[in-house]
């Protein structure tokens, strides 16, 4: 049994907050705290120690993948790279944010397989997992997709339609020059192919249906993204998506909360004070009580920042603020064996330095996966 001591440390406690005391982690859960017993020990005097955070939307890896437009990597390689970075800021939990759509190259048919190959021959530390971000018009894939759901491969299932947006930019070359460089095509093959795809609008509801159907089935968390409007939110809803990724109409966010969705949206945008598309203030809407997840969205070191950023505005204290990385995200992809320090849950453990606002040390499923010259220091 692999036991480890964390001695010295404030650690974020469901009902009291943070508390000095020891931690034991054994056969990788979390023992009472407080308890003792024979173990390695790590001194985390004057870090704080907090449940690891969870990260269900996130698709930096596609970086890892393709550095450049039309400049890919090996999976394998690409996934690797991504648990160093994961684990290096404290994410012990992600769910890659994977799009399954019409478009050739990095957001393929062929990538997805490739990516999900990568994930299941990998003996990896961070517990990394699918999160399906499927296209409406991507139509011919709709079987594998289905396959993949009912094989137990897919842990979240997000409904996307960015094809329409495609559409519309169709005539800026340089808007344009981004998707076909992304596909390996020129402009006129990627153009003629988009509205190939574009005239199958007819098809999309049955496909949804059909996807929301495997979902239920297969007891996995449904998202709708960048809804748009009431009507939207509520059809998604009926289908059983209750997470709500990045509302951009107005009003959308506060009525799925008040039907009791979680709302999700970036922690660069609260690390940025701002969205780097010109929507709304993610702080603002989570102090309001409308945002209660932050996800990394498009670069992983922004959510440990956003929650130090959160607490430090003074309307949310640091537990409400970490809640935001970890409990809540946790709650709304179903993981209730983690995203607070309690006997029994996961030993997924962050110790980070509060003056640098850094992570010193980072435990995933009870190893310790990632620890700086500072932690390694504090080793017994």
């Amino acid at each position: 049994m692999s036991r480890l001591r964390i001695t010295g440390g404030s650690a974020l406690l469901p009902d009291d907050g943070l508390v000095r005391t020891d931690i034991l982690l054994a056969d990788g859960h979390i023992a009472a705290p407080g308890a003792g017993g024979d173990a390695r020990a790590l001194d985390a005097t004057g870090l704080l120690v907090l449940p690891g955070i969870v990260d269900i939307h996130g698709d930096a890896f596609e970086r890892q993948m393709q550095p450049r437009p039309g400049i890919e990597f090996p999976t394998p390689l690409a996934l690797a790279d991504t648990e160093a970075q994961l684990l290096s800021n404290g994410i012990t939990t992600a769910f890659h944010g994977i799009t399954l759509s019409w478009e050739p190259g990095l957001r393929s048919l062929d990538a997805w397989r490739a990516l999900q190959a990568a994930l299941a021959a990998g003996s990896w530390v961070c517990d990394m997992r699918v999160h399906m971000r499927w296209e409406a018009y991507n139509l011919d894939a709709l079987d594998d997709a289905l396959a993949d759901i009912e094989a137990g491969r897919v842990h979240l299932l997000a409904f996307n339609d960015h094809t329409p947006a495609i559409l519309r930019r169709l005539d800026d070359p340089m808007k344009n020059a981004k998707y076909a460089e992304r596909a390996h095509m020129s402009l006129k093959d990627f153009s003629d192919l988009a509205r190939r795809i574009g005239a199958r609008a007819a098809e999309i509801p049955a496909a949804r249906e059909r996807l929301a159907a495997a979902a239920r089935a297969a007891k996995i968390p449904m998202a709708s993204h960048d809804d748009e409007d009431h009507a939207t939110r509520a059809a998604f809803r009926a289908h059983g998506a209750r997470i709500c990724e990045f509302p951009v109409g107005e009003g959308v966010g506060p009525a799925a909360r008040e039907a009791g969705d979680f709302v999700v949206m970036g922690s660069p945008n609260v690390v940025r004070g701002k969205s780097h598309l010109g929507w709304a203030s993610a702080a603002a809407e989570a102090e309001a009580g409308v945002c209660n997840v932050l996800s990394s969205d498009y670069f992983y070191p922004a959510m440990l920042r956003a929650a130090f950023v959160m607490a430090g505005r003074g309307v949310l204290d640091f537990a409400q603020a970490w809640a935001l990385i970890s409990t809540n995200p946790a709650a709304a992809a179903g993981l209730d064996d983690r995203g607070t320090i309690a006997p029994g849950k996961r030993a997924d453990l962050v110790l980070v330095d509060p003056d640098a606002q850094r992570v010193v040390a980072t435990i995933a499923g009870g190893r310790l996966a990632y620890v700086t010259a500072n932690g390694a220091a504090r080793l017994a």
